[in-house]
């Protein structure tokens, strides 16, 4: 059977990103009947209890989420704000949608958090409050403490971001310089019902994690702030205020976050309705429909993108040798988020720059293609969802005078890729379950 490697690859991971639909999602998960009762996955809700239904969130794929809510709904919806990144909007009936700044937060995402609280002060005990949350929710509620300022918040986010810091890090600090992460969105709609619908984007699905968990109790403190703080040797680079303000947390002067036994958490749920799991089966089972031995190796991918593209070329080297974890037409599925350690000037994002290092790795093989992409579109600061490699990908490069290894070493996976038409764009996908990494070898 003879296999269009490009081809077969673009199919498997647009079946990955089907299963992340999140108007699917969120009609897979809520149900309403006849007789006006709300079903969220084995929990009911009698909807006549309610005076009001409203609706907030934020993320890359809460517009969709909004718009599928509505529909399930209708005019039983009081009132809604919701905020998504830039060119994430969708037209809504009740629903206000905000665009923001992602991944630094911006102003509009500032006003949008703002709108949201100001929304939740109506809430009673006879109002049922819904937050859609997806990836990209913590940069796109960015409103900070008493006494911080967004350019706080953007001078910290960007820090985090730029050591190589993990998700979950990244989000520890943030939930504790935050006015609504960490649980306190949830005292804010308190003594509210709470029902949370969440598109997980987060290695293992940690609700605490999946932006920065604004409705459920948090396990974080300050003392790990400090720690991870200390780790990237931050002290510096963070503004002093925000420093400051940790080390206050530390010392009990600051309030800790919402932890487990709250009350306000007595009338919460939180459903994980699209993960990269769901995804990475649907990757899996297209893949076995067109010819290939499909292994899911892992949805907990994480770790510096060069060294984990180290591993996953290893395996590919160790199919063509051996046959070993699967034999050829094979098809290897990841999943996860990994980070990236800036020390170049150029332009990428975590996807590309796995597939450069991958290139450099596959460099002479025949009959191999590495795809690894966003689920949500974009990789880094870029239009691109991820790139294509092959074994010859390096050789054509050189033909037209580039150095894979000296655009690695810049960060520059952008321009490398599209210079030989390498990129992967889906545009906006308003969806994000992590990064997809397929590895056909034939």
């Amino acid at each position: 059977m003879k296999h269009d490697l490009r081809r077969d690859a673009r199919e498997i991971f647009n079946a990955g990103l089907k299963a992340a639909d999140p108007n699917q999602a969120v009609n897979r998960s809520v149900k309403v009947d006849a007789q006006g009762v709300l079903t969220v996955n084995d929990r009911a809700y009698e909807l006549e209890h309610y005076n009001r239904i409203l609706v907030v969130g934020a993320g890359k794929a809460s517009a969709p989420m909004a718009a599928a809510l509505e529909d399930l709904l209708g005019s039983q919806i009081t009132e809604g704000t919701i905020t998504t990144k830039y060119g994430h909007g969708l037209p809504l009936r009740v629903i206000t949608l905000t665009e923001a700044g992602h991944p630094v937060p911006d102003k509009k995402g500032y006003a949008g958090t703002e709108h949201i609280l100001k929304l939740l002060e109506r809430a009673d005990e006879h109002t049922l409050v819904f937050c859609l949350i997806s990836g990209g929710g913590s940069a796109l509620m960015p409103l900070p403490v008493s006494g911080l300022t967004l350019e706080d918040k953007q001078k910290t986010t960007q820090a985090l971001l730029e050591c190589g810091a993990t998700i979950h890090e990244i989000n520890t600090i943030r939930k504790h310089i935050s006015a609504v992460k960490g649980g306190k969105l949830a005292k804010a709609a308190y003594p509210g019902t709470l029902v949370t619908l969440i598109l997980s984007d987060v290695i293992g699905d940690d609700l605490d994690v999946i932006a920065s968990g604004p409705t459920v109790p948090d396990r974080s403190t300050y003392a790990d702030c400090m720690e991870i703080i200390n780790k990237y040797d931050l002290v510096d680079k963070v503004p002093p205020v925000v420093s400051t303000y940790i080390e206050r947390g530390c010392s009990g002067i600051e309030s800790e976050t919402p932890k487990p036994g709250d009350p306000i958490f007595d009338k919460t749920q939180a459903v994980i309705i699209g993960s990269a799991g769901l995804s990475m089966s649907a990757a899996k089972s297209k893949a076995d429909t067109l010819g290939y031995n499909a292994l899911i190796l892992s949805s907990f991918i994480e770790g510096e993108t060069r060294d984990v593209a180290g591993v996953h070329t290893a395996i590919i080297k160790e199919i063509l040798k051996s046959g070993n974890p699967v034999n050829k037409p094979a098809c290897i599925i990841s999943g996860g988020e990994t980070t990236v350690t800036i020390h170049g000037s150029g332009l990428g994002g975590r996807n590309m720059e796995f597939v450069l290092a991958a290139a450099i790795e596959i460099n002479g093989l025949d009959d191999i293609l590495v795809l690894s992409g966003g689920t949500d579109g974009t990789d880094g600061p870029t239009d691109a969802a991820g790139a294509y490699a092959e074994g010859s990908t390096v050789k054509r490069a050189l033909e037209q005078g580039l150095s894979a290894r000296e655009y690695l070493r810049n960060n520059d996976s952008y321009h490398f890729f599209e210079a030989l038409g390498d990129l992967v764009k889906t545009g906006p996908t308003m969806t994000n379950v992590m990064d997809l990494r397929i590895l056909l070898v034939v």
